[in-house]
């Protein structure tokens, strides 16, 4: 009479898990630590004042021209070399966002000739919805 004897060793495979939320901070920390966050401040402008002032709701949909003193123009990143290059650009930006609001940003300085140049571009681009920017008056 012969026994049989089975083995009952089962292998378990598997990855084992008990470091991975210190894996997981230390990877948080060091991409919170590392990165540099950059705000684009657009260019050196002297804001007019107002009497009244009203924030806008959000920025989500805003896109800001910046009109300095010299008559450069800027749209967010992009220096706009030619004035009619500004519609072909507010035009897709508009495409891209139906809710879009542009924000003039103009030197108080800045010749009004380029001003209203800005605004017939934005006209013909469309972009209807203009916020100005200023200062609280003091």
């Amino acid at each position: 009479m012969a026994i049989k004897i089975e083995k009952k060793m089962k292998m378990k495979i598997g990855i084992p898990t008990a470091s991975m939320p210190d894996i997981i901070f230390q990877l948080l920390i060091f991409f919170m630590v590392s990165t540099v966050l950059r705000q684009y401040t657009g260019l050196k402008v002297n804001l007019p004042e107002a009497a009244k002032i009203e924030k806008l709701p959000t920025k989500r949909h805003v896109t800001t021209i910046w009109i300095d003193r010299f008559n450069n123009v800027v749209i967010d990143d992009v220096t706009v070399k030619n004035i009619h290059d500004l519609r072909t650009i507010v035009y897709n930006k508009l495409v891209a966002d139906p809710q879009l609001i542009v924000s003039l940003r103009v030197d108080k300085d800045a010749d009004m000739g380029i001003v209203t140049d800005v605004q017939q571009e934005l006209r013909k681009a469309n972009a209807l919805r203009i916020n100005y920017s200023a200062l609280p008056s003091q």
